[in-house]
């Protein structure tokens, strides 16, 4: 009798765990199921705001590409033109300087556009020899540059881009290249195919560190020069006769009014620096634009703070990457030809003149 009574209690006890071990792993299940349809629900929504976000930006793309077509259009007969405070017209054009547009077909607030005219930039490909030793004496350190250097890299830069294999003398031609560790052969040819190539050409890569090259050099259009209006900092500080305090001012000065011509120029420049700047200057603009688009990004508070006591000359904007085109455009009735996309590609600087107006070599 006792032992029926023990087998019943006994059964009744593994019953029971096999109960609540059922439960345990129903509830383990449950809880797995929901975690799984709560991050499908979640990639669901990252998905789609991904999605949303290119949708605005290739808008964004879009109109800015139009913005060009229209800059080549004849203005509206209402066209009222940005006048500065001393009632001179401003060139439209010469808002293709890198700083934020509101363009004619209205974008997404929560997006920036930027636009770069390469006439703000150092052609590579149109670059004179002279021009390029003075560049190089300035990134060597100007009057303490060592000649022997500079004549060694100025070879090398010829070797490259004549159309021959003969080494000049201290140059550097297909032996040399082909000798590397990974061996590539030398272009041979004035016209390069990107800026990075620079890097390729023997003692560039360290002639040229921490330069961010696209922002600084191009390789499309015919001019020679360097439009003021529409250059970027790192193209101006690669400039002889141009030093930190001159670009500020460069860049406060056209936040006013544009620079039309040498006399203005000279309001900027001192004389002994305009000597060595003015074989590098010019009015031109361009066909070829890099357009930056990219989402607003929020300050913290810190930085907030900082920029109202103004402590310090802090970016507005902190975006360093953003999607990148650069395309040609030659007429208001034909899409612009596209040449290069990137969707990392590197602003060049956005700062505005890092500069307090009473410390402005200027009048104002």
């Amino acid at each position: 009798m006792n032992r029926n009574i023990e087998a019943v209690i006994n059964q009744k006890g593994s019953v029971l765990i096999i109960v609540l071990w059922t439960a345990v792993l129903l509830t383990v299940l449950v809880t797995a199921m929901a975690g799984k349809v709560r991050l499908s629900a979640q990639t669901v929504m990252h998905n789609q705001e991904a999605s949303d976000g290119w949708a605005e930006l290739m808008g964004a793309i879009s109109h800015a590409e139009m913005e060009l077509m229209l800059e080549l259009m004849a203005q509206p007969v209402d066209f009222e033109p940005e006048l500065t405070e001393e009632g001179e017209v401003r060139r439209t054009e010469y808002r293709f300087n890198g700083q934020p547009l509101d363009l004619h077909y209205p974008k997404s607030e929560d997006v920036v556009v930027r636009i770069y005219d390469h006439g703000g930039k150092i052609n590579l490909n149109r670059i004179p020899r002279r021009n390029m030793q003075m560049l190089i004496e300035k990134r060597l350190g100007g009057l303490d540059a060592d000649p022997e250097q500079v004549q060694d890299l100025l070879a090398a830069w010829t070797d490259w881009t004549d159309l021959n294999d003969l080494e000049g003398l201290n140059g550097a031609e297909e032996e040399y290249y082909q000798s590397l560790d990974q061996p590539y052969s030398p272009r041979n040819n004035p016209e390069l195919d990107t800026v990075e190539e620079i890097l390729h050409i023997r003692g560039f890569a360290e002639l040229f560190e921490g330069v961010n090259l696209d922002a600084a050099f191009t390789i499309y259009g015919n001019d020679r020069t360097v439009n003021l209006n529409l250059a970027t900092r790192e193209a101006m500080e690669l400039l002889p006769g141009m030093d930190e305090e001159l670009i500020e001012n460069v860049i406060a000065y056209r936040q006013l009014e544009d620079i039309s011509n040498r006399a203005e120029v000279a309001e900027i420049i001192p004389f002994e620096n305009l000597q060595e700047l003015s074989a590098w200057i010019g009015n031109n603009t361009s066909q070829v634009y890099s357009i930056f688009v990219y989402p607003k990004a929020e300050m913290d508070e810190e930085t907030l703070q900082r920029m109202e006591e103004q402590q310090d000359f802090v970016n507005p904007d902190p975006v360093t990457q953003a999607y990148m085109e650069i395309v040609e455009v030659r007429s208001y009735n034909n899409l612009p030809r596209v040449y290069n996309i990137n969707p990392y590609g590197r602003l060049p600087d956005t700062a505005p003149a890092r500069l307090l107006p009473e410390d402005y070599l200027f009048p104002h």
